[in-house]
Order: structure tokens, then sequence, then C-alpha cells
């Protein structure tokens, strides 16, 4: 049962901040995502701007994302299967239009190979 709001006078704002971690929590969520795309050099330095970036426009959202995808699945459907979820969270949760949802698949990760030979370096 919901109630019925009340007009209150103010402003309510979301940082850009909030807006990715929206998008990047719900973007691990889909099956086959493993995770987020980090470089070294950010990941080294404990920056990772680059890898879910969110900007906001005349009042509408556009999220650029780099994931690392799982094995044997179709990258077209989990790219689509991110851009419908992360679209549907950020309207449901922050009630912002979303202009565009990018998604770029930097890699494929496979799990180790058992009686895989081992290499001495």
């Amino acid at each position: 049962m919901e109630q019925e709001m009340q007009e209150i006078e103010g402003r309510v704002s979301v940082e850009p901040e909030v807006l990715e971690t929206i998008a990047r929590l719900t973007a691990l969520k889909v099956p086959g995502v493993v995770r987020i795309a980090e470089k070294d050099v950010d990941r080294f330095l404990g920056l990772t701007g680059n890898s879910v970036l969110v900007l906001v426009e005349g009042g509408q959202v556009k999220v650029d994302l780099h994931l690392i995808a799982g094995p044997n699945i179709s990258l077209l459907r989990l790219g689509q299967a991110v851009q419908y979820e992360v679209t549907r969270a950020i309207q449901k949760m922050i009630g912002m239009p979303v202009k565009a949802v990018n998604v770029h698949i930097e890699d494929v990760v496979y799990p180790p190979m058992e009686n895989q030979p081992e290499f001495a370096v």
C-alpha cells in the first residue's frame, strides 16, 4: 500500500557517483559479467573512473561500462542484458531517462584448465 506523496519545497540532488555505483553494481549482477575491466595502472593508483563513466546532459543519463565477460555466452546478448538492466535500475531508483548505455567488452576470461602443464620460469 503506497502513501500519497505530499509536495514539499526543496530539492533532491543525486551525485554522479551514485549513478556510477548503480551502474557498476547492476552490471556485476548480470549473469556472464565476471568483473568491471580495471586497467592495471588505474588499479595501482586506486582509480576506477575509466571503467564506468556516467554523464548527465539535459536531464538524461549516458553510461559507458567496460566489462570482462565469462566464457561460453553470446557477447551480444550479454551486452543487451547489461544495457536493459542498467537502464531499468537507473530509471527505477533515480527516475531519470537513460539516453544510452554503451557496453565495452574488454576481454573474455576462461577458468584455468585442469591438468594444464605448469611452466617454470
